[in-house]
């Protein structure tokens, strides 16, 4: 199945914080010294502000966590937080057959993810991506249309793998599917969204497509359900479809827990 997660890697290391000066009890600290105690107090940096704030389904959350979900299989994820900005992140299906791996390193305007995968197909044919792209949220600009937090997304896509071909016989006069090797190139261009409609419960919605060689084309479409029942803790229920002209058409309907660890 044509997987439309987009899983993280980052190698990149973070910057030091400054240590504050202290003053000796027997010495008042001049207005300059308490201004400046007062701006270092306010800018605090984004990215740790954010993260005890961020909604439990935000694409940029960086967080160790795991998650544990069935789409008629089982389903096993997880993230580790190197830091405020860092993020490693892992899943594999029951079988095996399909995993990714990769991560992510966050910035104040958004995030921006690497990662690989491979899948197994039922017929045989098999197919391994590499991918780097980002989400940038625009409640970052101020754009949050009627409670709704919105994050398009784009980046590059490279395919290498088989798929399941009809090649014509002329001898046999009969046409006859053979895996046949196949490779593309493309971008893809697309869009997450979520609303919180309480504190327990909020809806999401996402979809995208993409574009590559060899008139390759993916477009994939889905929504959902998610109820946190504690400030960590939370349930998934989400149905997705997604076609492209190398593989069938495929729906699904999951069900996913997810824990995350301060």
């Amino acid at each position: 199945m044509q997987k439309v997660v987009i899983a993280l890697l980052a190698l990149l290391a973070s910057g030091a914080l400054a240590e504050e000066p202290t003053q000796s009890n027997d010495t008042k600290p001049e207005v300059e010294d308490l201004q400046t105690s007062k701006t270092a107090e306010n800018e605090a940096t984004p990215i740790k502000k954010a993260k005890s704030e961020k909604h439990h389904d935000d694409p940029t959350k960086v967080v160790t966590k795991f998650s544990l979900g069935y789409t008629g299989e089982v389903k096993v994820s997880g993230s580790v937080g190197l830091d405020d900005a860092r993020m490693l992140n892992a899943s594999v299906y029951g079988d095996g057959g399909e995993w990714t791996l990769g991560g992510s390193w966050l910035f104040d305007i958004g995030i921006v993810n690497f990662y690989f995968s491979n899948s197994e197909y039922d017929d045989g044919s098999s197919n391994t991506s590499y991918s780097i792209g980002t989400f940038v949220p625009l409640s970052y600009f101020g754009i949050e249309p009627a409670g709704w937090q919105i994050f398009p997304m784009f980046g590059y896509n490279y395919s290498d793998g088989d798929s399941m071909q009809e090649v014509y016989d002329p001898q046999k006069k009969v046409s006859e599917y053979v895996l046949m090797p196949t490779q593309s190139h493309g971008g893809y261009l697309g869009g997450f969204a979520f609303k919180p409609i309480n504190e327990t419960w909020s809806v999401m919605t996402f979809a995208g497509g993409s574009m590559g060689s060899e008139d390759y084309r993916n477009y994939w479409v889905g929504g959902g359900v998610s109820y946190a029942f504690t400030h960590n803790q939370s349930i998934n229920l989400y149905a997705t479809y997604d076609d492209s002209t190398l593989y069938e058409a495929d729906s699904t309907v999951g069900l996913s827990y997810k824990i995350e660890f301060d």
